[in-house]
């Protein structure tokens, strides 16, 4: 059973989380499996990110701290870094837009990490109110990316 004290450091786990940033231009990303939790972060000067600037138009990272009108219970919120879909698939409608109203537990939107699809739920029932993300763009750990009504 290894030791949850052990500092050994799995080399290509962060090579492969260094080549997810530059891949996606974050500025920095976080793995966790069990108590163990690793933080790659680049420094120096905010990278552009061209590739997704072709896809979808840049979006301002918004959080719920830098909202100060948005409860906690009305945010939706990316548990992770990683890539936004707002639809199942590409050419699929989107999984809800701006005025539906959803269900709690209900899918909004897909933040891919890794090659994983994780799917982000309505954390309680309501409106769509907001979207604040695009398709396709690269979103931080708790980045707002709907508002709930």
């Amino acid at each position: 059973m290894p030791n949850k004290h052990d500092l050994t450091v799995d080399g290509d786990l962060v090579r492969a989380l260094a080549a997810l940033l530059e891949e996606t231009g974050l500025s920095e990303i976080e793995y966790a499996e069990g108590e163990k939790r690793i933080r790659v972060a680049r420094g120096g000067a905010p990278m552009s990110v061209i590739a997704a600037a072709a896809t979808a138009p840049p979006v301002t990272a918004v959080t719920a701290e830098t909202s100060p009108g948005v409860a906690a219970a009305d945010a939706v919120k990316a548990p992770m870094v990683g890539i936004v879909h707002l639809s199942p698939q590409p050419g699929a409608p989107p999984f809800a837009q701006v005025g539906d109203t959803v269900r709690e537990g209900q899918t909004l939107f897909i933040v891919e990490a890794m090659k994983v699809m994780n799917q982000i739920p309505a954390p309680r029932a309501g409106r769509i109110a907001q979207i604040l993300v695009a398709n396709g763009a690269p979103v931080e750990y708790d980045q707002l990316l709907a508002v709930l009504e």
